[in-house]
């Protein structure tokens, strides 16, 4: 059975954490975010469809004249964004830096930006007048908060019919500000922990997520921000748009994270087939799916990223600062997974059945088990693969210099004809038995004086090549230097040697 990589690298992990890492909702008035929904409403008002610009002028000013106001009450300030190519996180990051992390509006951002719009519109042959849906551009209004319960959130809204928002949260985010306030010692690394003092505890927090509680959290923000729902006589409908699921390993060292990922991106972007992609996220390929598939890898600022994609849905693997190995689904539309629900029939009768998951905000206890049994799988696959990095951290330490009682002392290189004499001496059969001392090896090493062999058998003895008998002068090569000087002189009498023979000098 194969072994998993928590439990392989168990003592190497400081803990494991798994959590929602990004949530992306959208907030839709039911009856008015369609063009047909939108020109019903104007009718029965009496409103004329060519006067929707004049409905719409008066809510545009109210958000806007209520955006200035809460960022005054709040003591914040609006910040206009003129340029695609700023990150709007720095300049919040900027901001929290001064201002501490307290509850309250923390900055409000404006920007141009594409949003849904309507058109009036008369048909010539049915000699109807309505909405139809376009495209257009308008004022946006980014209001981010920290929140008591989600930690930093924003809410983005329009300043422009159909008043479609988004808001955004950061679970890990969330899990670090429970954790600060009950008294747990952490650090992060950009939004992935590298120290809980409790990661227990720190998962109990993670998995204490109430629909509820962001029910009622996104129906007060979408009050105080967008002040327009007594026009409509409806709330907001909430509904997933984008939700992205993390594990993160969590390792005590770079060093071992960094051999052990390049192990794994390697096999992991030439080993993962279609099928394989499929089975990660839960499906089957048969000849009716129709959506594209595949893997790829990239290369990011924190490092690389190893993407297999089927359709909205990825899962992929990347390290972060070499100390979190982060194993994350994501999903842009959540009706992709099927689940066993209660399902409502046109007919008004109701049964239970496998049926695709609702957008819905409360489908977010069944998602979170869904894409965290993608991740399981993808960590399963990951586990099965050689793993070799233990291998590559050795060669590298048994190369690199090292700094013993403050004396420095040169790696090995194993193709110098003085070591490989040395390191051939070792491997005699004879020293199998008996042991090895210096006397023994001085007859096959006359080129090399007593005195520097005994300062190679202690630098041998340094680097773990070989051990040394209690109460004694004779050693033994270990596991490690077995393997070593094997590997050594194979690959230089079977490879460097031959490759080397036919070369011009």
């Amino acid at each position: 059975m194969t072994q998993m990589l928590t439990d392989r690298y168990h003592d190497r992990l400081a803990g494991t954490l798994s959590c929602y890492d990004r949530i992306v909702i959208t907030g839709t008035l039911p009856g008015a975010c369609y063009a047909a929904g939108m020109t019903s409403f104007l009718n029965a008002r009496h409103i004329r469809i060519f006067d929707y610009p004049r409905f719409a002028e008066p809510l545009r000013d109210r958000i806007r004249e209520a955006a200035q106001a809460l960022a005054i009450a709040q003591g914040a300030r609006i910040e206009h964004v003129a340029k695609a190519h700023i990150r709007k996180e720095d300049l919040v990051a900027a901001v929290l830096k001064d201002r501490g992390d307290h509850p309250g509006l923390v900055h409000v951002l404006s920007a141009m930006e594409a949003c849904d719009a309507y058109e009036p519109w008369h048909d010539k042959q049915s000699h109807q007048t309505f909405l139809r849906h376009t495209s257009g551009k308008c004022l946006h209004y980014y209001f981010y908060w920290m929140d008591e319960t989600l930690g930093l959130i924003y809410l983005r809204v329009p300043t422009w019919s159909p008043f479609r928002l988004q808001f955004s949260q950061w679970p890990q985010l969330a899990v670090a500000h429970s954790l600060t306030t009950a008294g747990i010692d952490y650090a992060m690394a950009d939004n992935a922990f590298i120290r809980i003092a409790d990661w227990e505890r720190a998962q109990q927090l993670a998995d204490a997520f109430s629909p509820d509680t962001l029910h009622a959290l996104l129906d007060r923000y979408a009050e105080q921000c967008c002040p327009i729902l007594e026009v409509f006589g409806q709330s907001y409908h909430w509904s997933l748009m984008q939700v992205e699921c993390s594990t993160d390993l969590v390792f005590r060292s770079d060093t071992i994270l960094k051999s052990l990922y390049e192990e794994l991106s390697r096999q992991a972007i030439f080993s993962v087939k279609a099928e394989q992609v499929a089975n990660f996220l839960g499906k089957k390929i048969t000849p009716q799916l129709a959506q594209e598939l595949g893997s790829r890898f990239t290369t990011r600022i924190e490092g690389t990223c190893i993407k297999h994609h089927l359709g909205k849905v990825s899962v992929k693997m990347y390290d972060k600062f070499n100390r979190v190995l982060r194993l994350e689904t994501t999903t842009n539309d959540v009706s992709f997974f099927k689940h066993h629900r209660k399902v409502e029939h046109r007919d008004g009768h109701e049964s239970r059945e496998i049926a695709p998951l609702r957008k819905t905000i409360y489908s977010l206890i069944d998602l979170r088990e869904i894409l965290l049994g993608c991740n399981r799988r993808y960590l399963e696959y990951l586990s099965a693969l050689d793993d070799f990095s233990a291998g590559d951290r050795n060669l590298h330490r048994l190369t690199s210099p090292k700094i013993v009682n403050g004396h420095s002392l040169k790696g090995f290189n194993f193709f110098d004809a003085t070591q490989q004499a040395l390191l051939r001496a070792l491997q005699r059969p004879e020293f199998n038995i008996r042991g090895i001392r210096r006397a023994d090896l001085a007859p096959f090493l006359r080129q090399i004086s007593p005195a520097s062999i005994t300062r190679y058998l202690w630098r041998l003895r340094q680097f773990g090549l070989i051990k040394k008998v209690v109460h004694g002068y004779r050693y033994y090569l270990t596991r490690l230097g077995r393997s070593t000087i094997a590997a050594a002189c194979r690959i230089t009498e079977e490879s460097i040697v031959p490759a080397l023979a036919h070369a011009t000098p």
